[in-house]
């Protein structure tokens, strides 16, 4: 069977919430901050892991929270550095950025590359969740899809992945919905690397999930087996 892709790569900007030992004192007011939302994506690190085991992908994920420096937002964005450390002098930010930061992007960059020199062409799943309420608004989705409109191969796959999930979302209970609760063409991972990679060489999606299905273990392997159900593989496996 043809694919729409030649090979497969998983990652997790937002899986931990580690804080480095020598930046810890910047928490000690609001350590209880680590243990919420806006530390990382409850749950996605889970169900990226037993994904990429699945279908046998690499994964890249974080090791450090995004309260100390968010791998999904370009230097330039606001939010790159929270309120805990954007606060530190310009050197403290840039040792931080060339520590933590840098040495991510790089690599999956360098691993994206190495498929394209082959001639191949992939496609990234970037794995988040996000909370079911924010400032008050409650999220009406389950399942988000986020990719970049103007690139017609993503759009198709996208509709593509969305009908095959229908069937069993609906089972579950679970709405999905396209480019929410956040837009795909937004400042992210996924955004910058589909300025280094042409749409022939570089399929980039944000698989969204919310933290009420995925803060679970059950939730968990019921949302991995529903993306690798939605894949075009040449074989589905699924986890029991």
């Amino acid at each position: 069977m043809a694919l729409p892709y030649d090979s497969l790569l998983i990652t997790c900007e937002h899986g931990s919430n580690r804080i480095p030992a020598r930046y810890r004192y910047l928490f000690a007011s609001d350590a209880a901050v680590l243990h919420t939302h806006r530390a990382l994506d409850i749950g996605a690190l889970a169900v990226a892991k037993i994904l990429a085991k699945l279908v046998n992908a690499p994964l890249f994920h974080s090791t450090t929270s995004r309260l100390l420096i968010d791998l999904n937002r370009s230097l330039h964005h606001k939010g790159a550095y929270s309120e805990f450390t954007g606060r530190l002098a310009e050197a403290e930010r840039t040792a931080i950025c060339s520590r933590y930061y840098t040495p991510y992007r790089t690599n999956v960059e360098a691993w994206i590359r190495s498929q394209t020199l082959r001639k191949k062409r992939v496609l990234h799943l970037s794995i988040h969740s996000f909370t079911p309420q924010l400032n008050g608004d409650v999220r009406n989705a389950e399942i988000g899809l986020l990719y970049d409109p103007r690139r017609k191969a993503e759009c198709y796959l996208a509709a593509q992945i969305h009908e095959r999930i229908k069937p069993e979302a609906k089972a579950e209970g679970w709405r999905i919905r396209r480019n929410y609760p956040y837009h795909g063409a937004s400042d992210g991972f996924t955004t910058h690397l589909r300025r280094l990679f042409a749409p022939s060489a570089y399929l980039g999606l944000e698989i969204e999930m919310n933290q009420h299905v995925v803060a679970a273990a059950t939730g968990q392997k019921k949302m991995a087996n529903l993306w690798v159900q939605s894949l075009p593989l040449r074989s589905n496996p699924k986890i029991t």
